[in-house]
């Protein structure tokens, strides 16, 4: 059984495998990679690095092919970021929302190693014709049988960037994270690694970039992977991009008992799309409303920021805690969920409700999966 020394993986569907990081258990800036999130649409392919190509054609001057020695042998660059599925926290909707019911661990902060994906579109030649790049991974399979939604037969799970984001400097290909080879489920031989954006963007098995002259609808742009957006009056669609700002407290954990005239640390992450965290609040119901919290680490483009803030309750009872974080943009996290979602971007406050005792009880300390 999982403890709070050795926590493990939440399975929230075994076939194709989808798992949970126990965002209680978070200690570190970094999560390992036995313990980052998997997020799968199909089976994750059987991939030779020996028989691996990556094909790069469609509006440019040089379609090229490159094998990952090739890929490898190019200037490497380190960076790291934070991913989040962009249906972390789906749970929480209310009434419940279809798809995978992740919780809050849906999301890690890695170090990855790559190339930048500017580099190989470079040496492609893009056209002045070009808008966006598509990316297309080795997985493939079909989608809801039977169903509205079903996809033309088999499909590969493909999405675009726009070119400016393509060629920015947070875009890259990675083949290493966390100092190792990517493992199967996380993408091995390649990925792509879109820094501030949800993990949609995020597209592993790379095996064909097309550079395109039209905006892509492909299933997961257009009919999957999208929010309503209501600027020009009437609904329209708009496929999911940058993540929203957002802190999660890991501890305590929601039901926990905690000492009256003890000093306790809250504590959690904090992330945001483009923009780095400026700030995170928290208040914890004992009518002296939001205080600040203090950022933990160095402040890195892309990453999270570990943050904790040290709490005395001074009176038995029930309180409910919450945090909530500011960018650099001038975002504050939401205290409700906006309707324009569909099912995604979970990024309201989420509060935890602890109970107050005047002494030590017999049971050991909560730890929660």
């Amino acid at each position: 059984m999982p403890t709070p020394e050795q926590p493990s993986l939440i399975v929230r569907q075994k076939s194709p495998q989808n798992t949970e990081f126990p965002f209680a258990s978070l200690s570190d800036w970094l999560i390992p990679t036995e313990l980052f999130f998997v997020r799968n649409h199909f089976a994750s392919p059987d991939l030779d690095a020996r028989d691996w190509r990556l094909h790069v054609g469609g509006a440019v001057e040089r379609p090229i092919e490159l094998d990952l020695d090739s890929i490898k042998a190019m200037r490497s660059t380190t960076f790291t970021a934070v991913v989040e599925c962009a249906g972390n926290g789906r749970v929480y909707y209310v009434p419940p929302k279809e798809g995978l019911q992740w919780q809050n661990g849906a999301v890690g902060n890695a170090a990855w190693t790559g190339v930048l994906l500017r580099e190989i579109l470079e040496m492609a030649g893009v056209k002045r014709t070009a808008r966006e790049v598509l990316l297309v991974g080795a997985d493939s399979g079909v989608v809801d049988t039977n169903k509205k939604t079903a996809s033309p037969g088999p499909i590969a799970f493909a999405r675009s960037l726009p070119l400016e984001k393509a060629m920015a400097h947070s875009t890259i290909l990675a083949y290493s994270m966390n100092e190792e080879a990517l493992t199967r489920d996380h993408g091995y031989p390649l990925r792509a690694v879109v820094g501030g954006w949800f993990g949609m963007a995020w597209v592993k098995w790379i095996t064909h970039i097309t550079v395109v002259e039209q905006p892509f609808l492909g299933y997961w742009q257009a009919r999957d992977y999208f929010r309503w957006e209501r600027s020009l009056g009437e609904p329209r669609l708009v496929p999911l991009a940058e993540m929203e700002v957002k802190a999660q407290i890991a501890r305590p954990v929601q039901g926990a008992h905690l000492i009256a005239g003890q000093p306790y640390r809250i504590f959690g992450a904090a992330w945001s799309g483009e923009a780095v965290i400026r700030q995170v609040q928290v208040c914890t119901g004992d009518g002296r409303g939001w205080r600040e919290g203090r950022l933990l680490e160095t402040e890195r483009p892309f990453a999270w920021r570990l943050w904790e803030y040290m709490w005395t309750p001074e009176e038995v009872g029930r309180y409910i805690l919450r945090c909530r974080a500011i960018d650099g943009a001038g975002c504050v996290q939401p205290d409700l969920p906006r309707s324009d979602c569909e099912s995604y971007a979970a990024n309201w406050i989420v509060p935890v409700e602890v109970t107050v005792v005047p002494e030590p009880q017999t049971y050991e300390e909560e730890f929660v999966i």
